[in-house]
Order: C-alpha cells, then structure tokens, then sequence
C-alpha cells in the first residue's frame, strides 16, 4: 500500500478508482466502499440476469471510454498492449479526451470521496487520473485483486471464452492496475479477504489513503456480500494457461500487497516486459498470417492445380519440374 499525505481541511476531494481486472470483485468492492459513505456517480449501469448484485459504474464513463478505444482498434477484451506503446496517442486528440472526461468529472456530486469505477479506466488510467487532478480531485487508486483460476472461470461462465483468453486478459488489466497506478496514493484488496473480513479492508483502505469510511451500514454490507452471489471458489496453485510462470508471479505479486508484504515491484516488471515483447511479435505475425489468408480464400483451390501444371508445362525442359 501507498499512503496518502492528506493536509486537513486543506485537502481536496478524492476521486476514488476502482481498478483491476473486472472478474475481480470490482463490483463488490466498490458497493461497499459507497455504503461506507463514498459518493456513487449518478446514471448507474445497474443489475442484471448474470450481474444481479449490480455493477456499479457510471454509464458516462462507457460512453467516454468505448469511442476511444474503437477508434484506436481497440476494445475492453483486447488482449495487446498496443495502446501503451509510446506514441500510441496523438497528443491532441489526448487532449482533448482529457477535456471531455474533466468536464464529466467536474458534474459528480460534492463529497469528500467519490468513487469511480469502469474496468476500462484501467487501460486509460493515465487520462482519467490527469482529468481528475484537473478538475480538482486528488486521484486515487484501490486495485482489485483476486485469484486467477476465479476470476478466468467467471469470464469463461459468462462469455463462453477460453482459459487461455480469460487468463491473459486477466494478466494484462492485474499489471496495468499496478503499473499505472505507481506514484498514487494506493491499496491492494484481494477479493477473498473482502468477503471474509471487509470491516478489516476496509480499515485498510481508510489507514492507506487517509480517507475517512463509515461503516454504519453493516446491515446493508452483510447482506450484499451474500455468500451464495460468490462462485468459482479457488485456494489452489495457480496453473499457468500462456506457457510461463507469468499469471502465478503476478498473483502472487499481488496477493502479497494485499496482505501488507511488500510488493515485488521487479517481478511484475519482469512480466510486463516479456508479456509485452511477446505479444507484440506474435500480433505483428499474425497480422501477416491473417493478411496472407485473407488472399489465400480469393484463389479456388481447384485454381491452384490448374496453376501448377501450368507452370508444369512451361518448365518441362526443367529437370526440377519433373
């Protein structure tokens, strides 16, 4: 964890992000941080059929996020780290996205913590905390954390996906919640110990960022951290989904923060920079891949015999042709 140094009645509001993968507890953990007395954003995407405790994450910022990402290929179950290439942003349209989100920020109700959560600010983290600086807020992060085999079987039960995908997925937005959230005020909070013990974390989170929590609502709390809304229940070691020891060293990584040990910051450096090089080779050749495929289904197969013995004929007086 990352103290904050607050100044008294000097301070200024917070702007409380949720960040993590989103099969994290996110959902949970920013719920019980609002029944504590943050402030929730208004105009909710709100409960359904496999959401129904809620999720707690203001429409706007969607709205503020999807674009973006589309218009730079990208999208909330990408897989790259093309967006934090350097240069992947042009610095006026930057900017500009910088603009839009303070103006949003500047609308949220007057309290002294506001929580925000979208699982997509994890990607876009620079902006959103630039953008809160901007428009008055002192930026900071609680980083969701939860064990893989959970969280990639909660993506498989509700997108129909791979392991392989939900456990890469689940890597990239657990190193980017730490990565870009170094320099902030912050705390790790694992998923299991919320539902075990929350007046415990959230403890934790009031010491770390020097904000104050109410938990007048324990009523409230205990019944939403209802047992039987948490499935894929996993204790275990973690087994590796991308041939490496890249999704067990970041949990445990992770995990350790989240107990209070100190974080091994060069072990996920270590990921992060492999996880990045090997990505970014393995896109470059299957974009040529599926290039070269693309061309391929423009030729009937049948075409391709009548092309050989043609080429056949030509070069008969080639010994290799015969």
């Amino acid at each position: 964890m990352t103290p904050a140094a607050r100044s008294g009645t000097a301070a200024r509001p917070v702007a409380l992000f949720v960040v993590g993968f989103a099969r994290s507890g996110t959902s949970a953990l920013t719920r019980v941080l609002s029944l504590c007395g943050a402030a929730l954003p208004p105009r909710l995407f709100g409960a359904v059929k496999k959401h129904p405790a809620g999720y707690w994450e203001p429409r706007e910022a969607h709205y503020l996020n999807g674009p973006f990402l589309r218009r730079h290929r990208s999208a909330g179950f990408d897989l790259t780290l093309r967006l934090q290439a350097e240069g992947a942003f042009d610095a006026n349209e930057e900017a500009a996205c910088i603009a839009k989100i303070r103006a949003y920020l500047t609308t949220l109700p007057a309290a002294p913590v506001v929580v925000i959560k979208d699982p997509k600010i994890t990607v876009l983290s620079g902006m959103w905390f630039e953008a809160a600086r901007q428009a008055g807020f002192d930026p900071m992060a609680v980083i969701a954390v939860r064990h893989p085999h959970e969280s990639i079987e909660s993506t498989t039960a509700a997108a129909g996906t791979s392991p392989e995908f939900g456990g890469a997925l689940w890597l990239k937005y657990s190193l980017l919640a730490e990565r870009n959230t170094r320099g902030l005020p912050r705390v790790f909070v694992e998923y299991a110990n919320l539902m075990s013990d929350w007046r415990h974390e959230m403890k934790r989170i009031s010491a770390a960022l020097a904000i104050d929590l109410d938990t007048q609502e324990e009523p409230a709390i205990d019944e939403f951290l209802a047992p039987a809304l948490r499935h894929h229940l996993h204790s275990g070691p973690v087994n590796e989904f991308l041939g490496s020891d890249w999704i067990s060293a970041t949990y445990e990584a992770l995990s350790a923060a989240a107990r209070d040990d100190p974080l091994d910051q060069s072990a996920l450096d270590r990921v992060f920079e492999t996880y990045r090089v090997s990505e970014h080779g393995f896109r470059t050749a299957f974009e040529d891949f599926h290039r070269l495929h693309r061309l391929w289904r423009l030729v009937p197969i049948s075409m391709v015999k009548v092309f050989l013995e043609a080429n056949a004929i030509a070069r008969r007086r080639n010994s290799t042709w015969a």
